[in-house]
């Protein structure tokens, strides 16, 4: 059936929330509202499950199987096995523990390893810093002018055979194009090189297909994706156990404990499995056939993207008919996730200010990609104003951030 916006906002507690119902949501970008399936997980949990989970008593084994049960779901979806996906406190913090490994994993070795001036800093920083342990970090360039990422310039890097792992966005949270991840692993796997896939910014627009993208590792935010404020790691069995473990030495032996040395709440990690209940529930709503797990996510990520491309073109249309901003990125909405950033002619958090007055929530920043907006020529100082869309937004918020631009600009 086509897309049911009042059933998608339904899902979400915030939209019958005084105060906040009637705003207009669009700083999604920088962490989503959850839905009711993880905040009613949540509650749970913390009200009739809070002890040490997978001890031989009645309340500590349903923990420990509602945690079980958010791996086992959430791995189905993204067509992995349960034991290739890790919770940790944060991508962030994912991150640097994975590059932690990896700089074990390179030391002494006559290794390169490629990093992108796109990313937000998480993914670009702590790669950045192996070159202290000797490891030549490449950098592969976006176009001044668009933020592009050219896969003819990766080809030159991975050249000379010495390039053992490739780090980049699936799509960045400023420039918001969306890279051919698949392409790009493909020509990494080729060259001998691992992937890793930063995927914050666009797993919020439909989960991936994990084997499809073909990459190493993927990461990406639950708290961007409805749910509760984790990070999530997918990282292939043979990649995970070539790399040093990170864990305790006793944990070594199963696969998504290697690089947890700190676990995250066990709530949270609980309540992830309501991300998968409101899949199935988007799933139920719009389509007859039921599918494995693996089908229903594609069905709902492709239903996600096509409900945004709908409702981002027309204030993709607007800011490019503008002369007085910089649109960053591509202006098709088919060819970008629906993050946009603009750069003006002053600072952006005080225009966002403005907006706020009116009812319209975004952001004001560099959000943590220094690097492109420099690149690209954008005063960090200044900052670039945001506006992130997803799914639940309506057509009537984009209309009213229009004409609130209007009369802010």
């Amino acid at each position: 059936m086509p897309f049911d916006l009042d059933f998608v906002r339904s899902q979400f507690p915030a939209f019958s929330v005084p105060g906040l119902k009637d705003q207009a949501f669009f700083e999604n970008a920088g962490g989503s509202y959850p839905c009711r399936q993880v905040v009613d997980r949540l509650h749970r949990f913390y009200t009739e499950r809070k002890v040490q989970p997978y001890a031989p008593f009645a309340v500590s084994q349903l923990a420990g199987e509602e945690m079980d049960e958010a791996r086992a779901r959430l791995s189905a979806m993204m067509g992995i096995a349960p034991d290739e996906l890790s919770f940790g406190p944060s991508t962030s913090a994912n991150t640097f523990v994975l590059a932690n490994a990896v700089r074990l994993w390179l030391r002494g070795k006559n290794a390169a390893i490629v990093v992108t001036n796109q990313d937000h800093e998480a993914n670009s920083g702590v790669w950045r810093r192996l070159a202290d342990e000797g490891i030549e970090v490449r950098e592969w360039k976006v176009d001044p002018e668009t933020g592009h990422l050219d896969s003819a310039d990766l080809s030159r890097l991975l050249g000379d055979g010495k390039v053992r792992l490739v780090c980049f966005p699936h799509c960045s949270n400023v420039v918001a194009e969306i890279n051919p991840v698949a392409e790009i692993c493909a020509m990494a796997r080729a060259a001998g090189a691992r992937t890793v896939v930063d995927g914050v910014s666009y797993a919020p627009h439909g989960l991936p297909d994990v084997p499809a993208l073909g990459a190493d590792v993927y990461l990406f935010s639950a708290y961007k994706t409805y749910g509760p404020h984790l990070g999530i790691m997918t990282i292939t069995r043979s990649f995970g156990e070539e790399l040093p473990a990170q864990g305790h030495w006793f944990n070594a032996g199963t696969l998504y404990k290697r690089f947890t040395p700190a676990g995250p709440d066990h709530a949270q990690i609980a309540a992830s499995a309501g991300i998968a209940d409101y899949i199935d529930a988007l799933h139920a709503r719009h389509f007859a056939a039921a599918g494995d797990p693996a089908e229903r996510n594609r069905a709902v990520h492709d239903l996600m993207r096509a409900r945004e491309v709908e409702i981002a073109a027309p204030l993709l249309e607007y800011l490019a008919g503008r002369n007085d901003l910089r649109l960053i990125g591509p202006r098709g909405a088919a060819e970008r996730a629906p993050t946009v950033a603009v750069a003006l002619d002053r600072a952006a958090e005080p225009v966002a200010g403005e907006l706020g007055k009116r009812g319209v929530n975004c952001g004001g920043s560099h959000f943590y990609a220094v690097r492109p907006l420099e690149a690209m020529g954008v005063d960090t100082e200044k900052g670039v104003l945001r506006m992130s869309l997803v799914h639940y937004t309506s057509a009537e918020d984009v209309a009213r951030l229009i004409a609130a631009l209007d009369e802010v600009l």
